[in-house]
């Protein structure tokens, strides 16, 4: 499959994998401010299954922050992701400080191109897929792309973080 590349679509995370050489489709659609999961939002617009559509999501250690990515009809283990990681705990980031540190807005924050590398953990159900859905860096816009690819883009480490 070729790169898809909509002009319209430009965002940190498309250029990261522009850069990277790595093969993406762009997927945007009509987005719904009121939808009350962003993520079952997109798997339903985009006519894709939920547990192939991964959320990205920021954890702290108290120290630290990181990302998780889990299909967005699971939630994220905080203890699983924590030993992973080899925290000892992990608590959801605050928003504030996910926008500020990835440069993007909640409910569009890509694992892809955040402004600051974070350490990343994809779930282990990716493997599942020869593609996954993740956020495009703003509402409204999916990328797809390989579990590989994700994972030495955001030079993440594959482990079992959701339930």
């Amino acid at each position: 499959m070729a790169k898809k590349r909509d002009q319209s679509a430009g965002t940190p995370a498309t250029t990261a994998l522009t850069r990277a050489g790595v093969e993406f489709g762009v997927h945007p659609y009509d987005h719904d401010p009121a939808a009350a999961s962003y993520g079952l939002e997109a798997a339903e617009a985009l006519g894709v299954a939920p547990a192939q559509v991964f959320k990205t999501l920021l954890v702290d250690s108290g120290t630290g922050l990181a990302v998780g990515i889990v299909p967005v009809d699971r939630q994220l283990d905080l203890k699983a992701v924590a030993a992973a990681l080899g925290w000892k705990k992990a608590a959801m980031a605050d928003p504030a400080a996910a926008e500020r540190s990835t440069g993007y807005v909640v409910g569009g924050i890509s694992p892809i191109g955040q402004k600051r590398a974070l350490p990343t953990v994809l779930d282990a159900t990716a493997q599942g897929f020869q593609r996954v859905y993740v956020s495009g860096g703003r509402r409204g816009l999916d990328i797809s792309l390989a579990p590989a690819d994700l994972l030495r883009v955001t030079k993440g480490l594959l482990s079992e973080i959701s339930r």
